[in-house]
């Protein structure tokens, strides 16, 4: 049985390449986040979709791929971003997924990987029959050809949809009035991984299998829209440059930095990067000479006041920090990711009046984005500052539920119930976690045996 069950697991592999896992980290930023949104929501409206209700994620990962899973949401990892030379062509990426959300393909692959597996299932049975009755290489054939049959018919039934994809990614596009030839060009950039094994092509190229065909018919619709040539607006030219320059800079080692963007390169793109690595290095020196140069340039420019804010709490100057977020904010208020930026230096500089607006940030953080774990245990560290442990407790739970800690998020919310007084607010809110991570419940059961 034992042995069944892993040639079965084996079997499961190929689905990979259509949902891939969610174990890769996410990205947040906040520049990045908005400049993705800006691009992104009109696209989502075109297509019939409530921008609000669609999930936009950037996962850490280097290989190029764009995916939508659990439900609405749309995955790009910062290697697809990196790999694209303009932002029509990551606009193009986004308007394909679009479509996968906007015209139902997230059920019907769900439906067509259950059909898809059933020849695979077939073909491993008759490879462990085949072993037992004493061919192991010919079962050793049968069930490695499991994963080909699977893949096989699994894009069958999903070849439609990409086609399909792309039409209406160009058509997204032209509703917009903007040039639709980005997905042509991201096409025919990575067209030789057509000719590819399937285990050499990127993530995004076997869950999208390119073909000649596909990219003739891009083109073709693209090129009769009228809008092909049609340029990019400056402002969007610059705000790629800037987003592509900061995830090199963060992501990328100080030889790559230099290389795309040499020290005789003193545009703003060029100087963001080297400023972002020179942070990663600890020269504080050249990074804060790099970002007052961005800062005189553009003194109301909200990212660059943050940056240097975090320049200095990274390199072990929190108390400097502070008054550049500070303006971050003013620049941008309302901002979820520079309010929790802001109360981390606040907690760090303890400042009298500090704790205070530390804990006026975090709760605007956390109205607009309550699931925020980070935020919760900058809350609870606020509060235990101010001699306020029950509400310390409160918020440690709501930090270990939102990140599936339910053993931890339980004992303290257990913890708050005791000394918090019945029928506050407080009061309900601890014993919400506590009745929602409850170890009795069945459906607990795998959260606690995974975190003990």
């Amino acid at each position: 049985m034992r042995l069944v069950q892993a040639f079965l697991l084996a079997s499961t592999l190929w689905l990979a390449t259509a949902m891939p896992a969610l174990a890769q980290s996410l990205i947040r930023d906040a520049e990045i986040e908005e400049t993705l949104r800006e691009w992104t929501d009109p696209i989502l409206e075109v297509a019939g979709l409530e921008p609000n209700d669609v999930g936009l994620y950037i996962i850490n990962d280097p290989s190029l791929n764009a995916f939508v899973a659990g439900g609405q949401r749309i995955h790009l990892h910062t290697g697809l971003i990196m790999a694209s030379d303009n932002a029509r062509q990551v606009k193009g990426v986004i308007a394909h997924e679009t479509c996968h959300i906007a015209c139902g393909h997230t059920v019907t692959r769900t439906r067509a990987a259950s059909v898809a597996s059933r020849p695979a299932l077939v073909s491993i049975g008759l490879g462990v029959l085949a072993i037992a009755a004493g061919a192991p290489d010919a079962g050793a054939a049968l069930i490695a050809s499991s994963q080909q049959f699977a893949a096989l018919n699994f894009f069958v039934h999903t070849r439609a949809e990409e086609a399909m994809a792309d039409t209406m990614a160009v058509q997204y596009l032209i509703e917009l009035e903007q040039s639709p030839m980005g997905i042509v060009e991201f096409f025919e950039k990575f067209r030789y991984q057509e000719v590819l094994s399937e285990a050499r092509r990127y993530p995004y190229f076997r869950s999208h299998p390119l073909s000649s065909n596909r990219v003739r018919t891009t083109r073709t619709l693209a090129e009769e829209s009228g809008l092909a040539d049609k340029p990019e607006d400056p402002r969007v030219v610059k705000q790629f440059e800037m987003m592509k320059a900061k995830l090199v800079g963060f992501l990328e080692p100080p030889a790559r930095v230099f290389r795309d963007y040499p020290p005789t390169d003193l545009s703003q793109p060029a100087r963001y990067a080297r400023a972002i690595s020179a942070m990663q290095v600890a020269d504080l020196t050249t990074a804060l000479s790099e970002i007052d140069s961005l800062i005189e340039e553009e003194p109301e420019n909200a990212y660059f006041h943050e940056l240097k804010g975090q320049i200095l709490f990274e390199t072990g100057k929190p108390v400097d920090s502070v008054e550049p977020l500070l303006e971050a904010n003013r620049l941008l208020p309302g901002n979820a990711l520079l309010q929790i930026s802001l109360a981390r230096s606040l907690l760090a500089r303890a400042e009298p009046g500090d704790m205070e607006i530390a804990e006026n940030a975090l709760r605007d953080a956390l109205i607009a984005e309550p699931n925020n774990a980070f935020a919760w245990t900058q809350l609870a560290i606020v509060f235990e500052q101010q001699d306020n442990r029950p509400m310390a407790q409160v918020a440690t739970a709501e930090a270990a539920y939102n990140i599936g800690n339910y053993p931890r998020a339980y004992s303290f919310a257990e913890r708050a119930i005791r000394e918090l007084e019945p029928n506050t607010p407080a009061f309900r809110q601890a014993s919400d976690i506590r009745n929602a991570t409850d170890p009795a419940l069945p459906e607990n059961e795998v959260f606690w045996r995974r975190r003990r």
